[in-house]
Order: C-alpha cells, then structure tokens, then sequence
C-alpha cells in the first residue's frame, strides 16, 4: 500500500470522528483544599507531637511493636493486599504493551502425498517461515486511556494497601490494649475478693461473739460469692480477645500469649491533628479513591474513543522453499504490508450504552469520594473529642476511686466499733469495687481514643520518603 493510499484512510477516519461528534469531557474535579473547613470543632492537646509512621511505638510498649511489626509482615490480610499490589503492576504492563507493535515468529514444514484414482502416491514437501507484525494506531487515545485507568488503579491497590496496614497497626493495638485492661481488671477483681474474704472473717467473729446477726454474715457470704462469679467472664474475654490477636499477627492461637499484666504503665500519646484539608492527602483510604475516580475518568475516554474509527496495519515477510527443514534450496521469498479501517455503524446501541456506564460509574466514584472526605472528618472530630474527655474522664474517676477506698476504711473501723451496721461496709465495698473497674475501664477508653486519632490521620503512611501530608 502506498503512502498516499495511507494518507487517504487516515483522512477518512478524520472525517467519520466528526459525524461521530467525539469529545471528551474533562474530568470530574474532586473536592479540595477550598471545600475543606477551615478548623476542627473540637480542638488538639496543646502538647501533642507530630504524626509519625511508627505511630505505635509512642505508647512505649516493645512487645506492642513486636506484635504490630509481625502483623505487618505474617498477617494473612498484608499478604493478600500485597498481591493485589502485583496483580495491579502486571495488569499497569499489560495495559502498556497496546501501545507497542505486536511481533509473531510462525514457522511450519510438512509432507502432502496424493494419489489419482488408480495412480500411484506421489509426496510433496514444504517448509515455510513468516515474520508478521501488527500495530494500531491510537489515533483517538483510546490505548492511552486504557494505560492512564490501569496506572490509576495500581495507585489506587497501593494506597489500599497502606489502609490494610494502618487498619492492621490499629487493630492489634487496640486488641493488646484490651487484654491488659482485661487481665487489670481481673487482677482487681481478685484483690477485692480478698478485701470482701477479709471483712468476711471479721464479721464472722463478730457473729460468733454475739455482736452481729446471722444475717450480716449471709450478706457478706453473698458479696464473696458474686466477686467470685464476676472472674470467670473476665477470664473468658481476656482469653478469647487474646485469640483473636494471635489471629492478627498471622499465628495460631495455640501457644501464643502476651507478657503485658496492665494499662497502666501504658504511655497515652496524643498527636497534632493539623489542619482539615491536610486529611485529602494525609489518609490512604482518600488517596484510594481519589485514583479510583482518575481511573474511571480515563474509562470514560477509552468508551469514547471506541465509537470512532480503527485503524490498524500489518505487515509481514517470510520464506517458503519445497524441502523439508530446508531454507537453502531456492525458498521462495514473500513480502506484504496492509493497513485496515474499521468504523462501527449500528450495533444496537452497545458501545453508547457503554459510555453511558462508564460515565456513570465515574459520577458514582466521585460520590464516593466526597462521602469519604465527609466520613474522614467526622472520623477525626469523634477521635478528637473521645481523646480529649476520657483524659478528663479518668482524671475526676481516680479522685473517685481515691475517696472509695477512704471511705472503705472507715466503714470497716466503723463497723468493728460497732457504731454502723454492715449495710455501710457492704456499700462501701461495691463502690470501691466499681471505682477501680471503672477506671481501668476508662483508662482503656483513653488508649482506644488514641489509637482511632492515630488512624482517622491517617497513621503517617509515607510518600517518596515523606509522611503524607506533611
């Protein structure tokens, strides 16, 4: 084919795309700094430190960060979101080989024999060998587009393994948080057992003695026996949430433990939070949709360009010779080029109803993306504000606790002198019972609200070396 016959083709696909009408829209804008608020509603700790991207380790726990690092590497859920990151990369390649010619090497050699009627066989020998070459040329982009959409998705599959990864961090550390809270309380309940066994025989004595009635050893003989009761749940919990850790550092539960006894030797970091429009950039999960719409704009295109005209060409050169295996006895050579136009005229609708889906699916992730922004935010004032009032919370609660275990005190004093009945020691029990629970309880809530500001930032993932966001 010549070059002016080329030139022609060309210009009458040229001419075929502006019946079409082909244009592509521009894409969909998400939202950005300037939609962002200027402020949080509920302010940081004036002391807080900057995001880090081993966030975990400011709460001073080794076997914390032992556990978290063993999840990031052994956890069946890095594992998987690893390999959607290299199913992606190979899908970015194969989307990148449209863009280049495709080369075939063929070759065959073979034997005909026929025989006329009543004739004698006759063989014929051939061997042949062929180069071809095929390429299309992306006169609308639709190739590049393909390639932009698959480029968007692998983004999208890396920043959603950095959201497995946060959520991972999270997850154990809130887990391991628990069992020491749990295996706390435990060791409360087993001290006040022993105070409740103690004020026990002392009102035993007394009922011995005369000094107090079968009744008050009956009430106390029951809050023995409750505090008793109240250990077994608590043991249950500590076990089960224990399990459920193991399972998130990638191990088995069978032989896995946790050294930790308490929260309270727990350090409580608290993290600037920055500004709202630094959560666009500073949140894995938002960078992952933020590409899922750069892809779906990119789908768009490539439905577009489908409606207009292909054109491909092809070429090829071989050897064909009469021997087998043979290319040294006079082969015959060959030589063809082509070139080809193809312009969908009616197909019921089919490549219009496709752009009509993909621009679709491009406003749906766009939707998406803005509910997102808006879940962030809140995710951050919820952190925000659980990290500012459990501190305040378990200030005012080990005040409580204080004044429980003075009032206890004297309670017991009271009662040995005989100046109050039992009804004041059993009162005063329950309340220090409840004050001590209730602050290990709180002082769980403080940790967990740490945690989930840490993840609702966007746990310090990094970018090209640099935090995110920052």
């Amino acid at each position: 084919m010549t070059t002016a016959r080329l030139a022609c083709m060309v210009a009458a696909a040229a001419a075929l795309a502006g019946c079409v009408g082909f244009g592509n829209s521009p894409p969909a804008s998400p939202l950005g700094a300037s939609d962002m608020p200027p402020a949080w509603a509920e302010p940081g700790a004036a002391d807080a430190a900057a995001l880090t991207r081993n966030w975990w380790r400011a709460f001073g726990s080794t076997e914390l960060s032992v556990l978290v690092d063993a999840a990031l590497h052994a956890s069946p859920d890095a594992v998987i979101a690893a390999e959607r990151v290299r199913q992606a990369e190979a899908q970015a390649r194969s989307a990148g080989a449209t863009l280049f010619p495709a080369l075939n090497l063929g070759a065959g050699t073979g034997r005909r024999e026929t025989r006329p009627h009543e004739g004698r066989w006759s063989g014929e020998d051939s061997s042949s060998a062929a180069l071809s070459a095929s390429y299309e040329i992306d006169l609308w982009g639709r190739n590049a587009a393909g390639v932009r959409s698959a480029e968007a998705s692998l983004r999208a599959t890396r920043f959603d393994e950095e959201t497995v990864r946060l959520t991972l961090a999270s997850g154990v550390a809130s887990g391991y948080f628990q069992v020491l809270a749990l295996r706390g309380r435990l060791a409360i309940a087993r001290d006040n057992l022993m105070i409740a066994e103690r004020v026990f025989k002392v009102v035993d004595a007394r009922v011995r003695h005369g000094a107090a009635s079968p009744l008050d050893l009956a009430r106390q003989q029951a809050a023995v026996l409750a505090l008793r009761a109240s250990i077994a749940p608590l043991e249950q919990q500590e076990r089960q949430t224990l399990n459920a850790l193991a399972i998130l550092t990638g191990r088995s539960p069978e032989g896995f433990a946790a050294a930790g006894t308490g929260v309270n030797a727990l350090a409580v970091p608290r993290v600037a939070p920055g500004l709202p429009a630094q959560l666009l950039v500073r949140r894995p999960d938002l960078a992952s949709a933020e590409a899922q719409l750069a892809s779906a704009n990119a789908n768009v295109a490539a439905a577009r360009a489908a409606l207009l005209p292909g054109i491909s060409l092809t070429g090829s050169a071989g050897l064909a010779s009469p021997v087998l295996i043979n290319f040294l006895h006079a082969p015959t050579a060959a030589v063809a080029l082509g070139a080809s136009l193809l312009q969908p005229i009616f197909d019921g609708g089919r490549l219009r109803a496709q752009v009509d889906a993909a621009a679709s699916r491009e406003r749906e992730l766009l939707e998406n993306y803005r509910r997102s922004v808006l879940a962030a935010l809140a995710d951050v004032e919820d952190a925000l504000v659980a990290a500012g009032r459990t501190a305040d919370q378990e200030a005012l609660q080990a005040q409580v606790l204080e004044q429980a275990r003075i009032a206890l005190r004297l309670a017991e004093i009271r009662y040995r002198e005989g100046v109050d009945d039992q009804l004041g020691v059993l009162d005063a029990q329950r309340t220090l019972f409840q004050a001590e629970d209730q602050l290990a309880q709180i002082r769980l809530a403080r940790l967990q609200a740490s945690v989930g500001l840490f993840k609702a930032l966007g746990g310090g993932w990094e970018v090209n070396g640099r935090i995110a966001g920052a």
